[in-house]
C-alpha cells in the first residue's frame, strides 16, 4: 500500500552489496577496497523518466541475477499464476516478499547491469515485471550494480512523477534509509545569487551525500553530549522545547536492540484527541520500517517519543507480521520497564521535574490505572500523585501513608471541581479536625483511579463525602 518504500528496499539491496564487499576485502588478500570507493548513488533523468540506482558493492554474476532477480519472473508471472489451482489466491509480490519487486509499483521497466567481483563478464537483467526476463552479456568496467527504474506515466490517481523530483527523493531517503552506513549520494541543484545588483539567480548542480550515516542511538555515549540528543530530538519531532528527560538502552540477548526514548516537556498540541497517534520510530539495522509503531508503547505512556532499532527483525515484514512478533512484545515488555524505572527515579531523585512532568501527564498515568479493569495498577500506583490537604502540594500514596498519625485506617479523600470548592465542604472540616490528611480529586479522572486502585499498603480509600463515614 505504500509505494514509498520501493527507494528504501532498493538502497538495502545496495547497501548489502557494499557490506558483502567490504568485509571480503578484509579476509581476502586479493580484494583490495578503500572504504571512500564504496557509496550509493542516486540520479534522475526527468527526459528520459528514469531513476537510477548505482551501487560500488560486490556486484551479481549472471547466476546470481538470475537466482536473486528471477525468482517472480523465472517462468513469467501468468504461468506462475496458471500453474496454481483454483483454490490457491495468492498474491504474488506479497508470496516472495516486497524487496527488488517493490520497485515495479513504480516502474513499468526495470533494467539491471551487474559485474561481480568474481567475474570478468557483465550482465543485464531486464524486466517489464509480466512476461518474465531477459539477461544478456554487457559493457561494464567497474564492479557494481546500477539499476534504471523507468517510471511509470501520470494516471488520474496517481503522481508518478514525484519519484522523479529531487526534493521528493531526498526525503524518502531522509526519512528510510538515513542512518545507512554507506554515504548515497545525489546531484543536487541550487538556486544561488549571480549578481546582487540585478537580482538574478543561477541554477547550479553539486553531488551531495543525502544521509547521516550513524544514527545518533548507535554512537556510545562519550560520543554524545546532551544538546546532540536535544537537537535530534527538536529536528526529528517538530518540537521547539527540549526534552524534559532523555533515556537511552542498549539491550543483548534473546532479542537485541537500542533504543533511544524521550519525554516531551509539554503536551503535543493534538494529544486529547483522536487524532493523536501514539508509536515510536521502528528500525531495523538502521533502516526505517514503520514511522510510529504503536505496539512498542501502552496507552499510559503514549507520550514518549522515541527510536528503537533491532537487528532481529526482517526488513521485509508487515504490519500484520509485526503484531505478532515474539521479539516485538519483548522489546515493547523491556520499553515499558525502563520508562517506568526512569520516572521512578526521577520522582525519587529530581522530584522538581516528576512534577512538571506529571503536571503535563499524570492524567494519562491515572487513566492507565483504571483502563482494563485495573490490570495495569500495581505497576503505575506509586507513580501517581493526588493535592494533600495538610501540606499543601501534590503527594504520592505511599507518602501519605508514611505521614498518618497512629489510629488513622483509612486513606481519605474528597472530589471537586476545585480545591476552593473542596475546602468548602463541611465534612472536610470534620476529617482535618481528626488531624487527617485527606487527598483532593480534582481531575475527571481520579475518582476512577481511587476506586480501580482499592487499597494501598492494606489501607482502604475512604470518600469524605460519604454520609456513612465513620469519625
Amino acid at each position: 500500500t505504500n509505494k514509498d518504500i520501493f527507494l528504501r528496499e532498493l538502497i538495502s539491496n545496495a547497501s548489502d552489496a557494499l557490506d558483502k564487499l567490504y568485509y571480503r576485502s578484509l579476509t581476502d588478500k586479493n580484494v583490495k577496497v578503500k572504504k571512500d570507493d564504496l557509496y550509493i548513488r542516486l540520479d534522475i533523468d526527468n527526459d528520459k523518466r528514469t531513476l537510477t540506482i548505482t551501487d560500488t558493492g560486490c556486484g551479481m554474476t549472471r547466476e546470481e541475477l538470475e537466482s536473486n532477480l528471477g525468482t517472480i519472473a523465472k517462468s513469467g508471472t501468468l504461468a506462475f499464476k496458471e500453474g496454481m489451482s483454483k483454490d490457491e489466491k495468492v498474491d504474488v509480490i506479497g508470496q516472495f516478499g516486497v524487496g527488488f519487486y517493490s520497485a515495479f509499483m513504480v516502474s513499468d521497466k526495470i533494467t539491471v547491469t551487474s559485474k561481480s567481483i568474481d567475474s570478468d563478464e557483465a550482465y543485464t537483467w531486464e524486466s517489464k515485471g509480466a512476461d518474465g526476463y531477459t539477461i544478456k552479456k554487457a559493457k561494464k568496467s567497474d564492479i557494481g550494480t546500477k539499476i534504471v527504474l523507468h517510471i511509470k506515466e501520470d494516471t488520474d490517481e496517481e503522481d508518478y512523477c514525484k519519484y522523479l523530483d529531487e526534493y521528493q527523493i531526498k526525503g524518502l531517503v531522509k526519512k528510510y534509509s538515513d542512518y545507512i552506513s554507506f554515504p548515497i549520494k545525489m546531484e543536487v541543484t541550487h538556486h544561488e545569487l549571480k549578481d546582487e545588483k540585478k537580482h538574478e539567480y543561477e541554477d547550479k548542480k553539486e553531488v551531495e551525500t543525502l544521509n547521516s550515516m550513524v544514527p545518533i542511538w548507535k554512537k556510545s555515549k562519550s560520543e554524545v553530549e546532551d544538546a546532540d540528543y536535544e537537537n535530534f530530538y527538536m529536528d526529528k519531532f517538530n518540537d521547539y522545547d527540549k526534552p524534559l528527560k532523555i533515556i537511552t538502552s542498549s539491550v543483548e540477548g534473546m532479542c537485541s536492540y537500542k533504543s533511544l526514548l524521550f519525554i516531551p516537556s509539554h503536551a503535543p498540541y493534538d494529544f486529547y484527541t483522536q487524532d493523536y497517534q501514539k508509536g515510536l520510530s521502528l528500525y531495523a539495522n538502521g533502516v526505517m520500517i514503520m514511522e510510529k509503531c504503536a505496539d512498542l508503547l501502552p496507552d499510559y505512556f503514549s507520550f514518549v517519543k522515541g527510536v528503537v532499532d533491532s537487528e532481529d527483525l526482517s526488513l521485509n515484514i508487515s504490519r500484520e507480521i509485526l503484531q505478532e512478533s515474539h521479539n516485538l512484545k519483548l522489546i515493547a515488555k523491556n520499553i515499558e520497564s525502563k520508562i517506568r524505572k526512569e520516572l521512578e527515579e526521577m520522582l525519587k531523585s529530581d522530584r522538581e521535574n516528576y512534577i512538571s512532568f506529571f503536571k503535563t501527564f499524570g492524567v494519562q498515568l491515572k487513566y492507565g490505572v483504571y483502563n482494563n479493569y485495573g490490570a495495569d495498577k500495581d505497576k503505575l500506583k506509586d507513580l501517581v500523585m493526588f493535592y494533600s490537604s495538610k501540606h499543601e502540594r501534590l503527594v504520592t500514596l505511599k507518602e501519605y501513608v508514611d505521614n498518618m498519625p497512629e489510629g488513622q485506617d483509612k486513606i481519605y479523600y474528597a472530589s471537586g471541581a476545585s480545591i476552593e470548592k473542596i475546602n468548602a465542604l463541611p465534612q472536610v472540616e470534620q476529617v482535618k479536625d481528626k488531624d487527617y490528611d485527606i487527598l483532593y480529586l480534582t481531575d475527571y479522572v481520579d475518582e476512577f483511579c481511587v476506586t480501580a486502585i482499592s487499597e494501598y499498603e492494606e489501607k482502604k480509600f475512604a470518600n469524605v463525602s460519604d454520609g456513612s463515614l465513620d469519625l
